[in-house]
């Protein structure tokens, strides 16, 4: 899997290093991605999820069934 968070959709940005004497060189910025273990309540198991930590901060807020739901109509995620 590639580095893309599968709750919100972050992915890796590029921008540039500047230096001291402005020269610009290319450079990515990364997004805080964690692979983290979540419980389904409604099918009695575990999944596994490359989440951002904001995408687990989404989970807590909204709900795993719902931030699922909406994950699958962004077509950030297929199945789980």
């Amino acid at each position: 899997m590639s580095r893309i968070c599968q709750i919100t959709g972050k992915k890796v940005m590029v921008g540039n290093n500047v230096s001291h004497s402005k020269r610009r060189t290319k450079r990515e910025f990364s997004p805080n991605l964690k692979t983290k273990r979540f419980w389904l309540e409604d099918e009695k198991r575990f999944i596994t999820l490359k989440v951002s930590t904001a995408g687990i901060r989404t989970i807590n807020k909204v709900g795993l069934k719902s931030a699922l739901k909406n994950a699958i109509v962004n077509g950030y995620i297929t199945n789980y």
